[in-house]
């Protein structure tokens, strides 16, 4: 309406602009009332201009052949009629023409035809640049909004500054790493850069008004003819970064068998082995206790072999709920259920494609997918959830658990093929309490690591004898983990002095050790501590025939003698 208007005060004549349909989208004088009417009926020479993309000119309307089509050919009130296409690159979208309803018209704009021609064709590319700028307009809003959508989702906190540093966009990630309720807060952002390294992630500085605040991130240019997207900060916040950082780095810090400290018979023996199989690419079944360090191990065979460079991929079966445990063992396929993730997911398995995995507390697996785990390690390829098609993979497995297998195979709650296909390797690792010798090791490595980490540096740190006493007369049911756990909590309480005395031991520790202490003191018949002592040796290895073999050896007695104190005891089954 704005150019139709122009063109008639100045040309001295009506207008009217039609689109490609043929609907007068614009007029003037008698066509002003008449706007959002269809033209097929009658819009001939316009529909030629459509048509032909060419400029049409109409000296004598109702009479020449372009007219013939039309109804109102015969009573035709215009006097004059030329018209242009508009076109917007290699398409038409519309017309635009001049009609003269009287001779003054007519003789005013036969003066000056070309220039009048001229204009008119100006006019039509005025429009068509209209047009384009507001598709584009419309095509911006249209990626604004999409990519509002998916910052919107976005983990990471981001915010879109223009040039002269104002918020043109944030996310509500950003909002939430910023401690603000309403973005409309957050005006001017100033960016700063610290000189500081954390494993390749660069520390921001970040200044909104009179607060400072601290990120991990990076700034990235946007490279549009755009004035309100300069760039692109997207950042977390500098703890939980720092928390990957440490994590990194301590799976950086890759575990050698002389890693493991333990001088006893047992761990010398096991450091040997390890070294031994540590290139094989056989199953290996790892039997402890909670706390005895079994993942260490597991670490160690891995980086003591051929595919040290390769992943080392550690799940937990029992800290997993049984609904997702086979979909982190094995993936999922795209669309595989409601709330997966859109573009699938790679199952661990596959993750350590060429590495290890470690399988730790197998024995609570699930009956269910025991049966899938064992066909995974058998044909060594794994189908994911919600697809047919395999994929070969190249593993090491290695398993952990502090149950007895061979007990749970006879309660039905493991599978035998499973479990002879776990143990062709297997290790035992023994709890503390067993290698008593190892406690004043492990007690110096705990002190120097705790004493560096909570800053309580001393010349010297004193350990009471009553102190050694505690410590080789408890447990340890927590085995390695319950002794760390100590040493943190008595570096905490340590005095100026830098002496550990039994006031520093927890009390846990303390009564526990009491109970024990006082049950010493009585007097048991030699038959009753012989039947408790195999009792917790079948606890400890398990009742196969195997196992029992393994009991008399550490009873030091004959396998003979040992079924007849079963029998004896009415231990045997």
């Amino acid at each position: 309406m704005k150019y139709a208007n122009i063109i008639s005060k100045v040309l001295k004549v009506e207008v009217e602009i039609a689109d490609k349909d043929l609907m007068r989208i614009a007029g003037t004088g008698i066509y002003k009332n008449k706007i959002n009417r269809s033209m097929t009926k009658e819009g001939y020479v316009y529909k030629t201009a459509l048509t032909t993309g060419k400029s049409q000119i109409i000296y004598n309307p109702g009479k020449e052949e372009l007219c013939q089509p039309c109804p109102k050919r015969d009573t035709c009130e215009e006097k004059f009629e030329m018209c242009t296409p508009i076109k917007l690159g290699n398409e038409i979208i519309g017309v635009i023409g001049l009609v003269c309803i009287d001779e003054f018209q007519r003789e005013h704009l036969m003066k000056d035809f070309q220039t009048c021609m001229s204009f008119l064709q100006q006019i039509s590319d005025f429009i068509s640049i209209t047009a384009y700028e507001n598709i584009e307009k419309a095509r911006e809003r249209t990626l604004l909004k999409s990519l509002n959508l998916v910052i919107d989702k976005m983990d990471e906190g981001i915010i879109i500054l223009n040039k002269n540093n104002k918020v043109t966009q944030i996310n509500k990630s950003a909002i939430n790493l910023l401690k603000f309720v309403d973005s409309s807060f957050i005006d001017e952002v100033k960016i700063e850069q610290i000189d500081r390294n954390n494993e390749g992630a660069k520390e921001y500085k970040v200044f909104i008004g009179n607060q400072v605040f601290y990120f991990l991130g990076d700034v990235y240019p946007i490279n549009l003819n755009e004035s309100h997207f300069d760039r692109m900060f997207i950042f977390k916040e500098a703890a939980n970064i720092k928390a990957v950082i440490t994590q990194h780095n301590n799976e950086k810090q890759k575990i050698y068998v002389d890693d493991i400290l333990g001088s006893c018979d047992t761990i010398e023996s096991l450091k040997r082995n390890i070294k031994k199989i540590a290139l094989s690419s056989s199953t290996v079944l790892i039997l402890g206790e909670s706390g005895t360090g079994k993942e260490m191990f597991a670490r160690a065979i891995h980086n003591e072999g051929n595919r040290k460079n390769e992943p080392f991929i550690a799940i937990n079966c029992a800290a997993i709920p049984d609904a997702l445990l086979e979909s982190e063992l094995f993936g999922y396929a795209k669309g595989a259920f409601t709330g997966a993730d859109v573009s699938g997911r790679i199952g661990k398995f596959e993750l350590a494609n060429k590495g290890t995995i470690f399988l730790d507390e197998i024995g609570d697996m699930p009956l269910h997918l025991q049966t899938k785990i064992l066909r995974v390690i058998q044909e060594k390829r794994v189908i994911k959830i919600g697809s047919n098609k395999a994929v070969d993979i190249d593993v090491r497995v290695i398993a952990a658990t502090n149950k007895d297998l061979v007990k749970l195979i006879e309660e039905n709650k493991f599978r035998e093929d499973l479990y002879y296909r776990l143990n062709v390797i297997p290790f035992n690792i023994p709890p503390l309490r067993e290698r008593i010798q190892d406690i004043k090791l492990l007690v110096d490595y705990f002190m120097g690591k705790y004493t560096r980490l909570l800053n309580k540096e001393y010349a010297s740190i004193t350990i009471e004898e009553e102190v050694w006493e505690i410590f080789y007369h408890y447990s340890w049911p927590g085995n390695i983990r319950e002794l760390e756990n100590a040493i943190e909590f008595m570096i905490n309480m340590l005095g100026t002095d830098g002496v550990l005395t039994l006031q520093t031991i927890p009390q846990s520790i303390l009564n526990n050790t009491r109970k024990i202490r006082e049950n010493e003191h009585d007097i048991h018949p030699l038959k009753e501590l012989e039947k408790k002592e195999i009792l917790k040796a079948l606890e400890i290895y398990g009742n196969s025939t195997q196992n029992k073999r393994v009991i008399a050896k550490k009873l030091g007695i004959g396998i003979a003698t040992l079924y007849r104190k079963l029998e004896e005891y009415g231990l045997s089954k």
